[in-house]
């Protein structure tokens, strides 16, 4: 390990370590003043308003009570990669918050995690599988990690990490979750406030009693670093030989369009 990769992962903990013990209110990092820019409550009717490539597609879930249709990244094949995308791209030169319902499930271990992914390559873009988690190759671009499989450059099978340009094995923020990422749903939210040039992600489980937390903070101007104002959002997922279903079961974005 490099000692600026060092540095990185030091200040990932520090942050971690100072707020995971910090449960919040519920209060949102951004105030919507309109309709969401993105609402998937489930992805019914999604098909025209969201390009995916590779191994993404949109299905009805199983095994629950009610069926809906949800975005499945992978499907549980051996080295396997998926992206979807937006076709409404985000003005990152704004503030922005999105939450979204994961679940990762299937085999044990699972493998190998997805990814919320800013973008400016294009609505056609998809990433290596394995370890590159659906984006690696995808540049410019600012990828927020739920990483559940330990490769060499990984902390642990159970992190969150802030990645830039495209390259997982270089994670500019990391922190390991406080809750399972895999084997039971849980709620995601990534906030970017751009006056502060703050980017917040936070987990929470559903179980009864659950509370929101703040897991890492990456300092960035999201524009300059993906080079336009106008990019594309969406998710990213990858298998190699180990497998995974990896689910968003909804997805909701307050934020301008581009």
């Amino acid at each position: 390990m490099s000692s600026s990769r060092s540095s990185r992962l030091a200040r990932g903990g520090l942050i971690a370590a100072l707020t995971l013990s910090i449960a919040t209110a519920g209060a949102p990092a951004f105030a919507a003043d309109g309709d969401p820019l993105i609402d998937y409550p489930t992805f019914k009717g999604a098909a025209k308003s969201l390009d995916r490539n590779g191994a993404a597609d949109l299905i009805l879930s199983s095994g629950d009570k009610t069926r809906q249709k949800i975005l499945r990244l992978t499907p549980g094949g051996y080295r396997q990669s998926g992206s979807a995308w937006s076709t409404t791209r985000l003005d990152v030169s704004e503030s922005f918050e999105t939450t979204f319902k994961v679940y990762l499930h299937h085999f044990r271990p699972g493998a190998d995690g997805i990814a919320f992914v800013v973008q400016t390559e294009g609505p056609r873009a998809l990433g290596g599988w394995g370890g590159g988690l659906g984006y690696r190759g995808i540049k410019p671009s600012l990828a927020v990690e739920f990483d559940i499989y330990q490769n060499s450059y990984d902390s642990s099978r159970n992190h969150l990490a802030v990645v830039l340009g495209g390259n997982p094995d270089y994670q500019d923020t990391v922190s390991e979750s406080p809750i399972a990422l895999y084997g039971r749903p849980f709620n995601a939210r990534v906030a970017y406030d751009a006056e502060a040039g703050l980017l917040s992600v936070y987990v929470k489980a559903l179980n009864a009693g659950s509370q929101e937390r703040l897991v890492l903070e990456q300092e960035i101007d999201l524009a300059r670093h993906v080079g336009s104002d106008a990019a594309w959002v969406g998710f990213t997922g990858s298998t190699g030989t180990g497998l995974s279903k990896q689910d968003i079961y909804s997805w909701n974005l307050q934020g301008s369009e581009a």
